[in-house]
């Protein structure tokens, strides 16, 4: 292994990786023989490789392996260009209809003030308006830990206050020190 010369190893990876990917064509078959299917669909039967590229290649098309685990090995005449540009866009399009959603989390004391409450309650319903879940945490220090009636009384408040906009995914659960509650937004009010 030479160190001068770092990036040809690298390249050496990427191409491997994305060669997986791809999908066998042509002459990059190794099956001697091969279950032919036909551009509609037709299946031409189990032939020769040679035999199968000449079909192809009289049609002026690819011959492609589509399930290599098979016994023999199944092709498809298809235009493998064609093919890959379908599927690009169609991956494309998948990822352009998906929707990604956050949990945001917004942090409490059990013992928090009515204006304090009230900004959570506003930035609550902000991030349901969004599409977001929202993590309700109500933290507990020293000997508070000993009063969690409290804590459970706050966030069935703040689940009240919000309930126009969400829902309550994960009830009031405690987690070590903490207090945790989950909203999801109502599937009307979330925005698409």
């Amino acid at each position: 292994m030479d160190s001068s010369c770092p990036f040809i190893y690298l390249s050496l990876e990427v191409n491997s990786i994305t060669k997986e990917k791809e999908l066998e064509v042509n002459y990059e078959i190794k099956a001697r023989e091969v279950r032919v299917i036909d551009v509609d669909g037709k299946q031409l039967g189990i032939m020769p490789l040679k035999e199968a590229l000449k079909i192809a290649q009289e049609r002026q098309l690819d011959l492609v392996k589509v399930a290599p685990q098979a016994k023999p090995p199944v092709c498809k005449i298809m235009d493998y260009g064609k093919y890959k540009y379908e599927q690009s866009k169609r991956e494309k399009e998948a990822r352009k209809n998906q929707k990604v959603i956050s949990i945001k989390e917004i942090r409490m004391s059990p013992n928090i003030e009515e204006h304090d409450f009230q900004v959570r309650v506003k930035n609550a319903l902000r991030f349901l308006d969004d599409g977001n879940k929202v993590k309700v945490t109500i933290r507990f220090r020293g000997r508070e830990i000993t009063h969690t009636q409290l804590g459970e009384e706050v966030l069935k408040r703040l689940a009240d206050s919000v309930k126009e906009k969400g829902i309550v995914e994960k009830p009031p659960v405690i987690e070590g020190r903490n207090m945790v509650m989950i909203l999801s937004p109502k599937q009307n009010t979330s925005k698409e």
